[in-house]
């Protein structure tokens, strides 16, 4: 009895220092598959790559959004405005800590915008790092 306790009481604590993965863990997690699935030299999402994406000018989509700044802003932590005014909510997770948590929702804007900015669809890991910039923001 006192076994079958202990063996009880282990399994708790290791239930409860497992970390859960979050909504988001998980889409960084399938970028990353993605990413290896795609190079086999893949290493990690990288926050500087994510951010020199972001600030970076493009030549590839179209003339009034060269930049992703060129909406959402220089401060990622700021709202946002579209070429025709709509306000874009912070791309930061301190600033809007429910974003990138639908799977679908991080997809459907990554396919807009990697459009518009860069003219072509985003890879996974320019996602990903991408995605590990506004984390770290």
């Amino acid at each position: 009895m006192l076994t079958l306790i202990r063996m009880a009481l282990l399994s708790a604590m290791a239930l409860a220092t497992t970390a859960q993965a979050t909504p988001r863990d998980e889409v960084l997690a399938g970028y990353a598959t993605q990413a290896r699935a795609d190079d086999a030299a893949f290493a990690g999402f990288s926050a500087a790559r994510g951010e020199a994406l972001h600030r970076e000018r493009h030549s590839g989509g179209k003339p009034d959004s060269p930049s992703c700044t060129s909406c959402h802003g220089d401060n990622t932590r700021a709202a946002g405005r579209t070429p025709v005014g709509k306000a874009i909510d912070p791309v930061a997770v301190s600033a809007a800590p429910t974003r990138y948590t639908d799977a679908a929702k991080v997809e459907k804007w990554f396919r807009r915008n990697c459009r518009e900015v860069l003219g072509r669809e985003c890879s996974a890991r320019e996602k990903g790092d991408w995605l590990t910039y506004m984390i770290t923001q």
